[in-house]
C-alpha cells in the first residue's frame, strides 16, 4: 500500500499503471468503519488497482461545528486500509484539494438537490459535487463506488457526472447494517450509550414503513413514523419523506408502476442520522 498526499506524485504514479487495468476509487471522509471496507471490498474485486482518498472536505459542511467535530482518527484508517489490500490511498491537505480557494462550483443537478438534504443543509450538495468532481479529475479512475446510506447524494454524483461528462461509472452499494439495522456511519461513534441503544429504531421504523405502505396512503405512513418519533426522548424527526425513487420529488399518492423511496433524518442529541429504505 502506497499513502500519498500530493496531487503531483500521484498523478505521476497513476500516469504509469498500464492502460489495460482498471482502477477502482472509493472517496471517504476517513473514520473508517465496515461500511466503506465493503465499498473497498467491492472495487477490490472488480478492478485492477483500488485507491481510496482520505479527506474531511470543508465545502460541504453548512455548520463550521459539524466540520470541526468530525472524527478524524487516520492511523487506524491506515491500518484498516492495509488489512483489507488497498492498493494507493490519498490523504490531501486542503490546499492540495483547492490550491486558490476551498469554495463551491454552482452545479445545475436538475432538481434532485431540492428535496430531504438540499432543504435542510445549505449549500450542502454543491459542495459534495466539487469534491467528487475534484477528486475523480485527479484519480481518472475506471469506477467510483458510494454507499447507498446517501442514496439522495448517490443520484447526485451521477447527474453530476453525467453532464460534467467525466469517463468514469459510478457503481452504488447496498447500505452496509450493524446487527440491529443501524446504518454504519462515521458519526455513530460520537453517540451516547443511551442513544446508540435507541437508533435502531430508526431502521425499525423504516420497515414498519415499508410494510404500511402496501396498504395505506402515503399520508398514513407519514403521519406513523411522526408519531414514532414523537414518543421517543432520545430521537427527535427531523423529516420523513415518501419520494419518487428516481427524481427524489416527495409524493403524496401512489401511481401504479412508480418506485418509491422512503428518506428519514433524525437527530440524537447534536448527532445527526440519515438512512432510507425501498418501499417497494
Amino acid at each position: 500500500m502506497i499513502v500519498f498526499k500530493e496531487v503531483e506524485t500521484l498523478t505521476k504514479y497513476i500516469s504509469k499503471i498500464d492502460k489495460t487495468h482498471t482502477i477502482g476509487f472509493v472517496p471517504t471522509m476517513g473514520a473508517l468503519h465496515k461500511g466503506h471496507l465493503s465499498l473497498i471490498k467491492r472495487a477490490n474485486d472488480e478492478n485492477d488497482f483500488t485507491v481510496v482518498s482520505i479527506f474531511v472536505n470543508p465545502t460541504q459542511f453548512d455548520k463550521a461545528e459539524d466540520l470541526n467535530k468530525y472524527p478524524r482518527t487516520l492511523n487506524t484508517d491506515l491500518d484498516l486500509l492495509e488489512k483489507v489490500d488497498c492498493n494507493i490511498v490519498f490523504v490531501p491537505s486542503v490546499q492540495e484539494v483547492y490550491p486558490v480557494n476551498a469554495t463551491s462550483e454552482i452545479f445545475n443537478f436538475a432538481g434532485l438537490d431540492k428535496y430531504m438534504e438540499g432543504l435542510f443543509r445549505e449549500g450542502h450538495f454543491d459542495g459534495v459535487g466539487t469534491v467528487v468532481k475534484r477528486l475523480l479529475e485527479i484519480v481518472k479512475p475506471d469506477n467510483a463506488y458510494f454507499g447507498e446510506k446517501d442514496y439522495q447524494q448517490l443520484l447526485i454524483i451521477k447527474k453530476m457526472v453525467e453532464t460534467e461528462k467525466l469517463p468514469v461509472n459510478i457503481i452504488g452499494c447496498d447500505i452496509y447494517r450493524e446487527p440491529d439495522g443501524l446504518a454504519m456511519s462515521s458519526r455513530n461513534i460520537r453517540l451516547s450509550k443511551e442513544q446508540r441503544k435507541e437508533a435502531p429504531q430508526i431502521f425499525k421504523t423504516l420497515n414498519e414503513a415499508k410494510e404500511m405502505f402496501k396498504n395505506s396512503s402515503i399520508s398514513e405512513v407519514k403521519a406513523y413514523v411522526e408519531q414514532v418519533f414523537q414518543k421517543n426522548k432520545l430521537l427527535e424527526l427531523e423529516y420523513f419523506e415518501i419520494a419518487d425513487a428516481s427524481s427524489l420529488k416527495p409524493v403524496t399518492t401512489k401511481k401504479p408502476g412508480e418506485k418509491y423511496r422512503g428518506f428519514i433524518a433524525v437527530f440524537a442529541g447534536k448527532i445527526r442520522l440519515i438512512d432510507n429504505i425501498a418501499l417497494n
